[in-house]
């Protein structure tokens, strides 16, 4: 995604965090890890924001261990088994169909119409569709970075990422391909629950 260019104010440490675990999270939806990811992520220590929970310390130590004994040309198979397939991929990355199943177009609609107001738009060259889910990790990671407000970013996280990003991860562990990304959807499951968790306790202060 990208935005027009406006002066934004520093990050704190904790919304930096947080803008660097949805890229990472947009990364790996996106392409299988190359090499130079892997051994990041092998080499990184404790995600940011264990101390909000044991669950996404250990989902980021799972993601850290099989991205250690993880090789790049098998990675590639998975991720195109999982999302790209013959004909239907077994899992699909695009979130319309898990945020609305009834009516995926009218989510579709919603979110071009939502990106449209805040000046977000796909990167000149990119071919996935709005609500693929790295897509949807990177407009969150734009709104923190951009130090846009708490109110502007639960209404995203709420109404475009976090049913649709639960449903497509249930269905990603569901999978019997899936063995590096269940890591992944491990992660995704328990970083989405604690921001669920963190703009529920903001919105009742």
């Amino acid at each position: 995604m990208t935005a027009s260019e406006s002066a934004a104010p520093p990050l704190d440490p904790e919304d930096r965090a947080r803008a660097n675990l949805y890229g990472v999270i947009g990364r790996l939806y996106y392409a299988p890890p190359d090499p130079n990811l892997l051994a990041e992520i092998s080499g990184s220590e404790e995600s940011g924001q264990a101390e909000e929970g044991g669950g996404l310390v250990a989902a980021w130590r799972g993601v850290r261990e099989a991205s250690r004994s993880a090789f790049p040309a098998v990675l590639r198979q998975e991720y195109d088994t999982l999302f790209v397939g013959v004909g239907r991929a077994q899992v699909t990355p695009y979130l319309s169909g898990y945020a609305e199943p009834a009516s995926p177009d009218r989510y579709l609609v919603r979110l071009r119409g939502q990106l449209g107001r805040w000046g977000l738009g796909r990167r000149e060259g990119v071919f996935e569709v709005e609500d693929h889910i790295s897509g949807i990790c990177d407009v969150m990671r734009l709104l923190v970075e951009g130090g846009h407000s708490q109110e502007r970013q639960r209404l995203f996280f709420n109404e475009f990422a976090y049913h649709g990003v639960l449903s497509f991860c249930v269905a990603l562990q569901n999978s019997p391909t899936a063995s590096y990304y269940k890591q992944v959807a491990a992660l995704t499951c328990s970083y989405f629950e604690i921001e669920k968790s963190a703009f529920e306790m903001a919105d009742s202060e």
